[in-house]
């Protein structure tokens, strides 16, 4: 790995100070698990932007692949931002869109004992937990280590989903608020 400057006398801010944390927290658990390669869910907003950013400082864009995964509630700029995103830090960003997953979901819950398709919170849920399936399978056809992108802040109200964007191995922005992670980018 590589080794990080000598801190100067004064020491170092404390946004300074979490990014080498997490840089060298994930190179380390990624050598230590025997992970070479990571991958993100990119929703084109700031948290996994900044996942994708710092695991691209620990362990290079050849190393770090990003996946959009939009649903009929994407925002058109989930996908574009992604995109962006990803040809500036040089990564590769595939897109598997999740529309016909969720409507499949949804019109065998209909059609079954159940009788009636999930809608709100169920809904938003499913569309959470097909993501963090994707990720998971694609870690393991090929892999890599899945990192979560959620923050201190989401977890610490509830404001993510168990077995959605919960999912994967480690979550390098998991002790920041969002505060945080704003002042961090």
């Amino acid at each position: 790995g590589q080794a990080l400057p000598p801190v100067a006398a004064e020491g170092l801010s404390s946004m300074e100070f979490y990014r080498q944390q997490i840089v060298m927290g994930l190179r380390d658990y990624a050598r230590r698990c025997g992970f070479k390669k990571v991958v993100v869910g990119s929703s084109g907003g700031i948290d996994s932007a900044l996942t994708l950013a710092l695991a691209v400082e620990a362990l290079g864009a050849a190393n770090v692949h990003a996946i959009t995964m939009p649903s009929v509630y994407s925002s058109a700029g989930s996908v574009s931002d992604s995109q962006a995103l990803c040809l500036n830090l040089g990564i590769t960003l595939d897109e598997v869109p999740i529309r016909s997953m969720v409507d499949s979901f949804c019109t065998e819950l209909a059609q079954s004992s159940v009788g009636e398709p999930p809608s709100g919170l169920a809904l938003e849920n499913l569309q959470a937990r097909i993501r963090g399936t994707l990720l998971m399978t694609y870690s393991n056809q090929y892999g890599h280590l899945v990192l979560t992108t959620g923050n201190k802040s989401e977890l610490s109200v509830g404001y993510c989903t168990l077995y959605g964007d919960t999912n994967g191995g480690l979550g390098l922005l998991g002790d920041l608020y969002k505060t945080e992670v704003f002042a961090l980018s």
